[in-house]
Order: structure tokens, then sequence, then C-alpha cells
């Protein structure tokens, strides 16, 4: 990387917590957002656990008339974004043309379009709300975010399934690191929760059934794992190019060291067995950061709680660290998949990991997996003095992201 770039604000709305501070207490306190559905009746479905959000008041972070026309993942995301902006100290107006956002989402409003085909099909509507397309649009989060604040840069929005917020900080990187900008919001925010794509992801034996425990359903790496938990949220990170943060006298969090995406060019749902390209994501991340596998003190596994994913993503993690592997947790029984939110907000676990000297642990881990033996510090945070931590967020479509964090030094 021929700049170097760093991070100057963080934002996130989870299902463990409203706000960076309270998600990481939350989530190295052993927190667990996972419960029984309450937005909608879930009576007749197979599935009826998820991690919602809670204590989520939007008004906080924008008016009244954003409110209507923004669908919850647009919130979420906004909110996020407005905490990262706000903690940055970085004057939007200041820096217009040279503020730009970047924006992950898996499935943009998909919860307020099942709604609304709900209500046509019933006879419950007969008109279709003018709010309804700018509401389903991913790119309308960074598009209203850039209207309140006055941004005027490069504006992207990526849909690279559950790896599109480390992607989206890919994406900011290249564009500051090409020239095109000196400072980039970085935004993801997801709200997928309807009995439609739930009844999908169920047929697919993708979601764990564990209706009964749901603060046990979601079991990453662990023998008895059947599925992973959805979940809902927001995420966000103000990188910056060095320098320009120097300039202006900005507190440094963290730097962003290496990037890398990968295609595993293998099947739709399925992640490649041989994990080929996962181990070249890794690789290529640590090939940028100039780093070695033993400088990584920490892994943030993507580690959903799937039988066929877990297995697979720990095979990638041994063959690229081989003697030197760190410990590895997943988030996930915590907060659920976030999606193109969980990206964003697993690399924040990572910052604060850096900052705080805890590793976040891996809830619902009890019963080990011989084909997944590796120290995922299991239910319970740990201290740990480390300098650098990898996030890796694996999607559908056979989607690889690898982000490198590491502590600032002049």
């Amino acid at each position: 990387m021929k700049k170097r770039l760093v991070i100057t604000g963080m934002g996130a709305i989870t299902p463990i917590g409203i706000g960076v501070d309270t998600y990481w207490n939350n989530l190295i306190s052993g927190v667990c957002g996972i419960d029984r559905i309450t937005r909608f009746d879930t009576s007749d479905l197979p599935v009826q656990i998820a991690a919602e959000i809670k204590d989520f008041d939007p008004k906080e972070y924008m008016s009244t008339k954003l409110v209507r026309e923004m669908d919850l993942f647009q919130q979420y995301a906004f909110a996020a974004a407005d905490e990262a902006l706000s903690q940055s100290g970085l004057q939007a107006e200041e820096n217009t043309d040279r503020l730009g956002i970047v924006m992950g989402t898996a499935m943009n409003g998909v919860a307020t379009i099942a709604g609304t085909q709900a209500e046509l099909s019933t006879g419950r509507t007969k008109k279709v709300s003018p709010r309804f397309v700018p509401k389903i649009l991913g790119n309308l989060a960074p598009a209203q975010f850039s209207i309140a604040k006055g941004i005027h840069g490069p504006s992207y929005t990526l849909n690279t399934a559950c790896s599109s917020g480390g992607d989206a900080l890919a994406m900011a990187a290249t564009i500051i690191s090409s020239g095109q900008a000196d400072a980039m919001v970085v935004m993801g925010g997801e709200s997928i929760l309807c009995p439609l794509v739930i009844g999908s992801l169920a047929q697919a034996k993708a979601l764990s059934k564990n209706n009964d425990h749901p603060k046990e359903a979601c079991r990453p790496f662990d023998a008895d794992r059947d599925g992973f938990i959805m979940g809902e949220g927001g995420g966000a990170l103000i990188l910056e190019d060095l320098e320009h943060a120097l300039k202006r006298g900005a507190d440094i969090i963290a730097e962003l060291a290496g990037y890398a995406n990968t295609s595993d060019g293998y099947h739709v749902t399925s992640p490649d067995p041989s994990a080929k390209k996962a181990v070249s994501c890794m690789r290529l991340a640590l090939d940028m950061a100039e780093m070695t596998p033993d400088q990584i003190g920490y892994i943030n596994a993507h580690g959903t709680s799937t039988p066929v994913g877990d297995p697979i993503e720990t095979r990638a993690i041994k063959e690229v660290f081989g003697d030197t592997i760190p410990p590895v947790s997943s988030t996930k029984g915590a907060t659920g998949h976030l999606m193109g939110a969980g990206g964003i907000t697993e690399t924040i676990a990572c910052i604060q990991a850096i900052r705080a000297g805890i590793l976040p642990p891996t809830l619902g881990y009890q019963t080990p997996d011989p084909q997944c033996d590796l120290d995922y510090i299991p239910n319970e945070a740990r201290k740990a003095e480390i300098n650098a931590a990898m996030s890796n967020a694996l999607g559908f479509g056979g989607q690889n992201s690898s982000i490198i964090v590491k502590r600032y030094t002049k």
C-alpha cells in the first residue's frame, strides 16, 4: 500500500448494543442478542428466532422526515455512520469533495419488498407508497447520509453477500489509495427479517431451528451446530489517508494494514471444500500488509455455525497459519449474522481487541468437533496483548474477504 490508511471513527448498531462502547462491553461480557422474533408472527414458520435490534431510537440520529423515508437497514447504516463521523471529528463541509462513501449491504430492502407485496396480495392495501422504491435501494442509505451531511465525493454501494462490509472497506481503501479522496465513510446495513427470507433459508437448511433455546442456537465451530442465526444491524468506519488525518490533528484509532478479495468460482451457496481461494484471500491480505502469519494475534472468523462452512474455514486458517495459529473466535454467537453490516462490526471487534487487550469469545461453544480443532476462545473473553488482527467474511457466491488492522504507530 503506497499510502498509509488509518481509522479515525467507528459506529455500531447491533443486537447486543447501540453504539460502539455498548456493543463492545456486551460482546466481551458474553451477552447474547438472539431471542424469539417479536416483529411479526412466527407461529407458522420453521425458524422463530433471530437477533433483532432493541432499544433503537432513530430520531436520535435523524429527522422525523428521514425516519419515514428510510428502511430499517438504511436507518441502521445511517446511525452507525453518524456515530463514526462524530467520533472522527471530521468536518464534512470542509472536506466535501474529498470525502466519499462506500456502502455494503447484502439484500437491501428485501423485508419491505416482501411486506409490501403481501399487503397488495391480501388486499390490505391497494396503493404502493411513493417511498417504496427509495426504501428498498441499497444506495439510498449513503445518498441520504451525503444529503444530510453535505458529502460530495465518490459514492459506491456494494452487494457481495456476507462479505459486503469487508469489501466496502477494501473499496474505500482503494479509492483513497488511487487519489480520488482523502477520507471515506464506510457503512454497512442489513435488516432482512421477514417470513419470505426465513422460509427460503430454512428450506436451504442454512438456519438453526433450535427455537426452544435461542441463546444456545448459534454455536460456531461446535459439533452440535445446525445452522446460522439471522441478525440485523449497522456498522461504520471512517477511513483516512494518514497525512490527512495527521494534518487535521485526528485521534487515530487503528491502521488498516491490508485487505483482499477472492472468488471461489465453485458454487452459489456452498464454499469450496478445498478452501483454496479463502486461503489465497488471507495470504493476499498478509502480503499487502507486509506481515507474516505469526504477527497476527487474533482472527475474527466468519464462523456462521453451519455444518459445512465452519470446517472449511478452519481448514483454510490452518493452511495459512500453520504452527502459528492465533486464537480465533466468531462473534456471531452473540450478534447473529449481520450480513452486510457484519464485516464492519466484526472489524470493529478486531480494533477494540487491539486497543483493550481483550479477545471476544465464541458463545455457544460446548462440544468440540474433530474437524474444528482450533482455539476458539469458548464462552469467555480472554486478556491478550496483540498488535494486529484479521477479520474474515465469506459470502454466498464464493465471495471471500479478509481485512487486517493493526495498532497505529508513528
